[in-house]
């Protein structure tokens, strides 16, 4: 098993800090990359973070991540609609945290159902850029 939390960010991600900031806020998706490495180097431990707006490819990067120490996972829309990303999360046997940069139950209802939920080890949502860092104290923890 590799030293490495993978860490992937589905559709829209590229574009936090520009889109919708009263939802998201204005942090960018390179400052939650710097946030993510200095939490992971703090635990001795490296990150592969990688935003892609393609299905197929998230699906391929979550079968990659199999080897990695855990798996935090931002799927964006894709989490909502996806039975591809579910069944491919579904074959990992590591720790899987989804996180939200916002609560997504707190907004439309189409929002409140997720396909990752059911295969992750927690749930980290409405905390902003914050809940990566969480995350990745979350599968520290468990090492």
């Amino acid at each position: 098993m590799s030293q490495t939390i993978t860490i992937l960010n589905g559709p829209n991600l590229n574009l936090l800090g520009q889109r919708e900031p009263d939802i998201y806020g204005i942090t960018t998706l390179a400052d939650i990359k710097d946030m993510c490495k200095s939490a992971a180097e703090k635990q001795g431990l490296n990150i592969n973070f990688v935003q892609t707006n393609h299905e197929g490819e998230l699906v391929d990067l979550v079968q990659q991540s199999a080897d990695s120490v855990g798996l935090i996972i931002n799927a964006g829309a894709y989490t909502h609609t996806s039975v591809a990303l579910h069944d491919a999360l579904k074959s990992l046997t590591i720790p899987i945290i989804e996180v939200h940069l916002s609560n997504i139950y707190a907004r439309e209802p189409f929002r409140h159902h997720s396909y990752i939920s059911p295969l992750a080890r927690g749930i980290i949502c409405g905390l902003g850029a914050q809940g990566y860092v969480l995350a990745i104290e979350a599968i520290t923890a468990g090492r």
